[in-house]
Formats: structure tokens, C-alpha cells, sequence
């Protein structure tokens, strides 16, 4: 699950970027949706499904 959550997760990432890098077009008027803010969280999101995965296989991330 937490595998199939990042892996969402970073293709949401990817295609966020690939929208938040296009050009902006001055006829279409504004962009409604904030891709870089969305890009920056799912990456966000990949990071902590990984300390996740990686705290699932055993291994100790935090302080104890």
C-alpha cells in the first residue's frame, strides 16, 4: 500500500511538473491550479511514503 501511494504520488509529481514548466498562454488567461505548489507537496509526499517503506523493512529513522 505504501509502495502504491508514492508511486501515485510521484507520477502526480511528474506531471505536475511537466504542467507547472509550460509556458503561461496570455490568451487562455490565468492558471487556475497552482502545479508547482502541487508538484512541491507530492514530492513532499514521496519522501514520507519512503521513511515509511524504509521504517517497515526494520530500520529505525527517528530519534528513540
Amino acid at each position: 500500500m505504501t509502495l502504491a501511494v508514492g508511486a501515485g504520488l510521484l507520477a502526480l509529481g511528474v506531471f505536475a511538473g511537466w504542467r507547472g514548466a509550460r509556458p503561461p498562454n496570455p490568451h487562455r488567461g490565468p492558471r487556475l491550479i497552482p502545479w508547482r505548489f502541487i508538484m512541491v507537496l507530492a514530492t513532499a509526499g514521496v519522501v514520507l511514503m519512503a521513511v515509511h517503506a524504509v521504517n517497515l523493512l526494520g530500520f529505525t529513522t527517528g530519534r528513540r
